[in-house]
């Protein structure tokens, strides 16, 4: 019988771990990603130091955590060594001034979530009426089974933590898993993160920095992997033109049995939005409701912004920064000790609002205010990129698609139906999701269309 023959579009995290999915399967695997680069919003980018030194940067800076259980499987099926990839530390989110949480090198490889229990119980400048106030509400989410009443904020979840911990530990941590401000995030989506993280495996709540670039953390190596087994990875092709033609979906005139469409959301509403008009009436229908329903969802930005100083090093590889309306970054990582040349600083801006220019200024004037105790030489801007459609924006009650879209059709993304927010472990898990499915020859006329 012959192989089953899957066209995936995009070639992000999403498209790639679905490719390497249908291919582990033994399916006739084409990817076909417009740009030259792998990754999609999770990818390698050039760039310049102010002394003219090339550098290689990311359109975003990531982070992982222990808890991203298929993303870490999917990096060793495909060759690569994580362990070797991602530098590994203990739940740790320390302020410039040393305070924060860190969790105890006693307690580091402690199981979860006696790990996170010691680094809430040993923060530095919390009192112990705010660090039991996290301990009480961590403990009532576990006894609640981490489920909460769908409309609920992240910011109403947590009312009643101590106003320190919620300002300096859960709406940092909400914006970075999420990428929504704490007053309209999802409380049920955080409660899941937070249960994987804090309460799942061993080395959950663990942070995994990447020590080399996005593209090169999986994408590069699962094309080579999907190439080495016969499939094919096309860049700088865009797919466009879609048909079905019973027993068979057309790709720009290639006839497949399964296409994976695994392109940004808004993309992915505006080709099938386009496609449905002239779909077969048996499914137009079906095209346009998950379409409209992609087209609804709202986004958020993510902005970081490339500083740069000869010499320049951060007591750890990442600090948390106090995030204020002028000084909007997060955190900020020192590329020097990941990935970067010595002195490379990121900073980043989640649910970023505001001009390139504007960010950029704001936030070299924060690391000179919030950086001044470390006695750093003066920072020079290197890069500052805004990915406007970063992810979607996780409120509560949110409606997201679902992955099939018709019969032999599908959404691969983390902005499809999934517990997980949009992280790289949601574009992932989906991805695996759609490359699995089950599907035999024919499927299309099986059903009908």
């Amino acid at each position: 019988m012959a192989a089953v023959k899957v066209a995936v579009v995009g070639a992000g995290w999403a498209g790639m771990a679905a490719a390497v999915a249908a291919c582990e399967k033994g399916h006739s695997v084409t990817v076909f990603e417009a740009s030259r680069t792998l990754g999609g919003r999770a990818r390698a980018l050039q760039g310049t130091l102010p002394d003219g030194t090339p550098v290689m940067l990311d359109n975003g800076q990531h982070i992982l955590i222990g808890a991203y259980t298929e993303t870490l499987r999917l990096m060793r099926l495909v060759g690569l060594d994580p362990d070797a990839l991602l530098l590994r530390q203990a739940l740790s989110l320390p302020f410039p001034d040393g305070t924060g949480l860190q969790t105890p090198a006693y307690a580091q490889h402690w199981s979860a979530p006696f790990d996170a229990i010691a680094a809430i119980a040993t923060a530095r400048g919390w009192t112990w009426g705010e660090r039991l106030s996290l301990i009480r509400a961590s403990l009532g989410w576990q006894l609640k089974r981490f489920n909460c009443a769908p409309e609920l904020s992240v910011a109403q979840l947590c009312k009643t933590t101590a106003p320190r911990v919620l300002h300096e530990l859960i709406e940092p941590l909400c914006v970075s898993a999420l990428n929504t401000p704490a007053s309209r995030a999802s409380a049920q989506v955080f409660l899941r993160v937070m249960k994987d993280a804090l309460f799942g495996v061993r080395g959950g709540s663990h942070l995994l920095l990447p020590r080399t670039d996005l593209s090169a953390l999986f994408p590069v190596a699962a094309a080579q992997w999907i190439t080495q087994r016969g499939g094919q990875v096309h860049l700088g092709q865009r797919a466009g033109n879609l048909h079905w033609l019973a027993p068979h979906w057309l790709l720009d005139g290639q006839a497949f049995d399964r296409v994976i469409w695994a392109t940004s959301s808004s993309n992915a509403a505006i080709a099938l939005v386009e496609y449905a008009h002239t779909a077969p009436e048996s499914i137009a229908n079906a095209i346009k409701n998950w379409a409209a329903t992609t087209a609804a969802m709202r986004f958020e930005s993510i902005a970081t912004v490339y500083a740069w100083a000869p010499q320049a090093r951060l007591p750890h590889a990442m600090l948390a920064l106090r995030n204020t309306p002028t000084a909007p970054a997060q955190f900020v990582f020192d590329r020097g000790q990941l990935n970067g040349p010595q002195g490379l600083l990121a900073f980043v801006v989640s649910a970023s609002e505001g001009n390139r220019e504007e960010l950029q200024c704001a936030v070299l004037q924060q690391a000179k205010d919030q950086l001044a105790a470390l006695d750093l030489p003066a920072l020079q801007p290197v890069q500052t990129v805004v990915e406007k459609h970063a992810t979607f924006a996780c409120t509560p009650g949110l409606q997201r698609p679902p992955q099939q879209i018709a019969p032999g059709l599908l959404a691969a993304g983390d902005y499809v139906q999934g517990p997980y927010p949009a992280t790289l472990e949601g574009a992932v898990r989906s991805g695996w999701a759609a490359g699995c499915s089950s599907l035999q020859r024919g499927e299309g006329s099986r059903s009908g269309l």
